[in-house]
Order: C-alpha cells, then sequence, then structure tokens
C-alpha cells in the first residue's frame, strides 16, 4: 500500500468545446493543459499517473502540495488557447500500486471528489482539509456533506480559496464555456439585454445563428 493525495483535474466543459471548435483544437487544448501541469511535478515528487480523456490522474505524496498545485491549474492559462476553466478534486489516503497505476478507496474517492466541482473550483475531502488545516494564503469553505457515488458514509467537502484573491472569475463563453477575458475578447454580443463575450469568432457566430442555445 501507498499512501499519498491522489488528484483529478478535468477540463470543464469539454464537450461543448469539442463541439464548437472540433477534435483536433480540443486534442490540443488538452496536450498543452496536461504539458503545462507535468512541467510543476518534479518539484513536488509528483506523478502523472495517467491521462483518461480530458482528465489527469496525478499522485503527489505530501497533501499541501497537492492543494497548491490544485490552485495553480485551476484556472490556468494556455499559451495557445486562452483561459480554460479546470476543475479539480483531490483525497489523501492509501492506494495499491500495479503496472504504474494506483487502485483503491481513495483513488475512487478523489475521483468523485472532482466529478462534484465546478470550472475553476478546487474541491478537498474533509479528512485531507485536516492534515493541512493552517495552509499559508488558503482558507478552507464548508461544501457540506455528499453522498458520493459508490461511497458508504456522506463526505464533507470543502472548497479551496486563496485568501488573497480578489479578482472575479472571467466570463464564460456560452458556446465553448471557455473563461474569456472582457479586455481581450476577440467577439462580444448583446442579447435581451445581457453581455456576452466569445474566444472566437467562430463561437460568436455559433451564437448570432441560434442564441436560443444558449443565452441565459
Amino acid at each position: 500500500m501507498s499512501e499519498a493525495t491522489f488528484v483529478f483535474a478535468d477540463i470543464a466543459g469539454f464537450t461543448a468545446l469539442t463541439e464548437a471548435h472540433g477534435d483536433e483544437e480540443a486534442v490540443a487544448v488538452v496536450e498543452e493543459f496536461t504539458d503545462l501541469v507535468c512541467r510543476e511535478l518534479p518539484a513536488i515528487a509528483g506523478e502523472h499517473v495517467k491521462t483518461i480523456g480530458d482528465a489527469l490522474m496525478l499522485r503527489i505524496p505530501e497533501p499541501r502540495d497537492a492543494i497548491r498545485l490544485g490552485l495553480e491549474v485551476s484556472q490556468r492559462t494556455l499559451r495557445n488557447h486562452g483561459s480554460v476553466p479546470v476543475r479539480v478534486g483531490l483525497h489523501h489516503g492509501s492506494a495499491v500500486e500495479r503496472n504504474g497505476d494506483y487502485f483503491g478507496a481513495a483513488v475512487n474517492l478523489a475521483a468523485r471528489v472532482s466529478s462534484i466541482a465546478g470550472g475553476g473550483e478546487v474541491l478537498v475531502s474533509g479528512s485531507t482539509a485536516a492534515m493541512v488545516p493552517d495552509l499559508d494564503g488558503v482558507v478552507y469553505e464548508s461544501r457540506g456533506l455528499h453522498q458520493l457515488r459508490n461511497v458508504a458514509e456522506p463526505i464533507e467537502i470543502f472548497s479551496v480559496l486563496r485568501i488573497d484573491s480578489t479578482a472575479e472569475l472571467l466570463p464564460i463563453d456560452p458556446v465553448c464555456r471557455m473563461a474569456v477575458d472582457p479586455e481581450r475578447a476577440p467577439g462580444r454580443l448583446i442579447h435581451h439585454g445581457s453581455v456576452y463575450f466569445f474566444c472566437s469568432l467562430s463561437c460568436a457566430g455559433h451564437f448570432a445563428r441560434h442564441p436560443e442555445r444558449f443565452s441565459i
């Protein structure tokens, strides 16, 4: 048995991104995201266990390092693809290693925690948060008890937030669900009094043709 923090990070709204920009663009986003995350792992003795579709499974020995990495990548700006909202879930526990992969309740729980996170959100199990209660620059906000699939008892979940974070979340392109900086957005449209920003003119065109599919 091997004890560590298991992390799952995936791109929120990946299906919408694929439909809006095509398979090749979506794959390029995943590849660039994977490269950026993996560059951070050697410094914290982390391991990229595997990629499952658009999701990365990581193993990081120390929970404080895993939490900081989660915050770092949760809204990572990619060089060629702008801001891609990433959701992260993590849990610390023991697992069995087989041929470079890990199995066990801790891995399953980390995956379940990730599945309920929103774009740009880092969620952590209560037991993991309790291991690093005084992490500098970080505050935990309870999300209450959750009954997770294939987990016998409800688990208290916490959102990890930066104490000094005063920036508001970037608006989301309603077509591909990517975060967009309003000052650099290639497209901007007003529909029924609401302003929408787009990562590309292609997404703006999709919206203009069928606004009822995407508008609030």
